[in-house]
């Protein structure tokens, strides 16, 4: 279980059931009310409604009625017997808690407390509470205005020093066999820099944060999957990379001839078109650990937007 500001997160599980059932652990009130997270347009009357009913009985339930012809297999039933099931759902907590300790699979908390012999009570739903299965689904978030168009930026710096064996990767490619970097991972200081600057622009804290250098599952990592780690991470959280910039600084080894072949795996390993992607050396004019060329710095900087759900 984890505390993020006002909320309280706790581990999910294989199925629906052992989610709740792990949720409910941490629930002291003597109501809970259980939404599908696939809901996301719930007016705040229906919420009053379910509030109103708690003591109505063991469970709580929003329906909607049919308008329609409804068939039963072959035959026709009628349409005044048939409710569609719509969640948040209000049970008794003790109630609920009770009727999940089982091996049978319920779809929602209703079926498992009437399963039980508990109580259910009707009140009306909303169609507003639309669940979000398919894509053509997305036309219905009527709640919901479209994505921000704004950008997001972040910069990402670090820095390596040389070690006497190889072979040496920066930016996903192979540059020398004599030597390579001192580190805990592949030491591929471009990937790591870059890293940061697309956790940076999502807010999303540090490559250290995500794969601190103590864990020894780290050791000798691909950068390149490392970076694909984070940018599933941003993803998930709703953003899409438009572009990256990098400036390494080299006194050695020579960055030129092979710019274009990182300006190439970089765009592979974001899934965006090269042209997207910037590479960019210099050197510091002798001056420094960099001149001495016992090492290599990057700086990195990433442009994201927010995922447009309108136009898919």
């Amino acid at each position: 279980m984890r505390r993020f500001g006002e909320y309280t997160f706790c581990e999910g599980g294989n199925t629906r059931q052992k989610s709740l059932q792990n949720a409910l652990e941490h629930v002291q009130t003597p109501y809970v009310m259980v939404s599908d997270i696939a809901r996301t347009c719930i007016p705040q009357s229906l919420v009053d409604r379910l509030i109103s009913s708690k003591t109505c009985a063991d469970v709580i339930v929003p329906v909607l009625h049919i308008h329609d012809t409804a068939f039963f297999q072959d035959s026709p039933i009628a349409r005044e017997d048939v409710r569609l099931i719509q969640t948040p759902q209000l049970s008794r907590t003790d109630a609920l808690r009770q009727a999940l300790q089982t091996d049978t699979a319920f779809t929602d908390d209703s079926s498992a407390i009437k399963a039980k012999g508990g109580t259910v009570w009707f009140i009306e739903g909303d169609d507003a509470a639309h669940k979000i299965t398919y894509i053509e689904d997305l036309q219905k978030l009527s709640c919901l205005a479209p994505p921000s168009k704004h950008s997001f930026t972040g910069s990402g710096f670090d820095v390596h020093t040389f070690s006497e064996t190889g072979p040496m990767i920066l930016a996903g490619v192979k540059v020398s066999d004599e030597r390579g970097f001192l580190a805990h991972s592949d030491g591929d200081v471009a990937l790591h820099a870059l890293t940061d600057a697309i956790l940076g622009a999502a807010s999303g804290g540090d490559i250290g944060d995500f794969f601190p250098d103590f864990d020894p599952s780290y050791k000798g990592a691909d950068s390149g999957k490392l970076l694909q780690k984070a940018l599933s991470f941003v993803r998930n959280v709703g953003f899409e990379i438009h572009h990256c910039d990098l400036t390494i600084i080299a006194q050695s080894p020579k960055i030129g001839p092979f710019k274009e072949q990182m300006r190439s795996r970089i765009a592979l390993l974001l899934d965006i078109p090269p042209f997207l992607v910037n590479i960019k050396a210099t050197t510091t004019e002798k001056l420094s650990f960099i001149g001495r060329e016992e090492g290599v710095a990057v700086m990195a900087n990433a442009t994201l937007h927010y995922y447009d759900w309108t136009e898919k």
